[in-house]
């Protein structure tokens, strides 16, 4: 069949490969539309990919087509050129950064939460992603788009749900055609694109280094040529930075506050270990050491609906897991929502439970049965940026507001690029 199972995984990716998992094993084998795939569940076989046989993959068509937004970025590069970038890019998220970050992330989450009022009907993934652009745009770009962010939430929707069809079977022949849908996504990039070359612009004229993850890449020099980085290689790192900076991190904390909502016993630890650690001062960086209840809020989130459901790699050549063969230029999927609801791993996996992150709990579990950053050389790099402003973000609002679904709403997944809510996730602000 030319399609495959298409059809069916496109309905729902997440619990397509669930079923899959479920019914076939560790290694499963399916066709989407030309292309050999393999989903790969097994944790030692997980490693085997990401870290230890690294070198013999590839990134996937996922991000192979991401291209056409990201360009060269971290995501998107390859070999020696992405490993330099890596290298650059690297300082901006040394721990000495991190603790300067923390307290910004603070400050525009107080902002946020004091402009609430009791009662109000939000829609918290539309608040939490305003949050985090205005986060990474202030801690890594020294920039404010606090008046521009619902036109970036906006365009950045239109590029989420456009990059489905990029991903089809002979999609890199339907974007060069004027179809509507194309001159949508590139309108949606132009406008991301607006904002990151106003961003570079402003900062080449006014030459300042401000020690920002911006100064770090206008002031990079290639080894070789000597020469700094054009605005569009700049760009290509700026953006990928700057989106994937923000939208794991708003997606895992709106699936936070919606898990909260929904287990009255979790929210009530939450809430007790924030005003005992805290005692009504706001939190620091300092503060995440006796915030490990907090921490399983977010880490339990992540499991559940973990941000990136889903890592690719194409095998460079044959590669052997156990006795199996798999053919050069297939696909090996491996998918954090498969793995992190295994009852081997996790028991009940369906339950959130924040306290199944006691430290006891994760030594006694396989390393990968638990990986929402990835691993090996393509590890997400903000991996601690992330996990610092989820537990500051959550512990900042969980002081003041605690938030229930409205009535009636879907709380439904929307497997794009990443795990978004479908219909986003209305939910009514309550004081404490």
């Amino acid at each position: 069949m030319l399609v495959g199972v298409l059809p069916q995984f496109r309905r729902n990716p997440p619990q397509f490969l669930h079923s899959v998992a479920r019914d076939y094993g560790d290694l499963a084998y399916f066709r989407l539309g030309p292309q050999d795939v393999y989903l790969v569940s097994r944790p030692e076989w997980i490693k085997n990919i990401l870290v230890t046989h690294q070198a013999n993959f590839t990134k996937s068509r996922f991000l192979e087509r991401a291209r056409v937004l990201l360009g060269e970025g971290l995501l998107t590069s390859e070999g020696e050129f992405h490993h330099r970038q890596r290298r650059l890019v690297q300082p901006a998220f040394h721990r000495d950064r991190l603790i300067g970050y923390g307290a910004a992330m603070v400050d525009r989450a107080v902002h946020c939460r004091d402009q609430w009022r009791p009662g109000a009907t939000l829609d918290v993934s539309r608040e939490m992603t305003r949050l985090t652009l205005e986060i990474v745009a202030r801690t890594l770009f020294s920039a404010d788009v606090t008046s521009e962010a619902d036109e970036i939430g906006a365009a950045l929707t239109q590029v989420m749900e456009m990059f489905e069809t990029m991903l089809a079977p002979f999609s890199e022949w339907l974007e060069k055609l004027p179809l509507p849908s194309v001159r949508r996504f590139e309108r949606a990039r132009d406008r991301l694109d607006q904002t990151i070359y106003r961003i570079i612009s402003e900062r080449r004229a006014s030459g300042q280094d401000t020690g920002d993850l911006l100064s770090m890449l206008l002031l990079a020099q290639d080894e070789e040529s000597h020469g700094g980085m054009s605005d569009k290689q700049v760009r290509d790192e700026a953006l990928t930075l700057f989106l994937a900076g923000h939208e794991t991190t708003a997606n895992a904390l709106t699936w936070s506050w919606y898990l909260l909502s929904q287990n009255p016993e979790a929210e009530a630890r939450f809430q007790a270990e924030i005003d005992r650690v805290l005692a009504g001062r706001l939190p620091s960086s300092e503060d995440l050491a006796q915030l490990s209840y907090t921490e399983g809020v977010f880490a339990e989130a992540m499991r559940l609906y973990p941000p990136a459901w889903v890592i690719g790699r194409r095998a460079k050549q044959d590669y052997q897991i156990g006795e199996y063969t798999i053919p050069a230029r297939s696909i090996l999927m491996l998918s954090p929502y498969v793995v992190h609801r295994d009852p081997q791993w996790f028991p009940e996996p369906e339950k959130f439970d924040p306290g199944r992150w006691r430290p006891e709990e994760t030594a006694a579990r396989p390393k990968f049965s638990y990986f929402p950053f990835g691993a090996g050389a393509r590890v997400c790099i903000g991996e601690r940026f992330a996990w610092m402003e989820g537990v500051l973000l959550l512990a900042t609002f969980g002081q003041r507001w605690r938030f229930r679904l409205v009535p009636g709403h879907r709380a439904e997944m929307n497997a794009l690029i990443t795990l978004r809510t479908k219909y986003g996730m209305r939910m009514t602000v309550e004081p404490r």
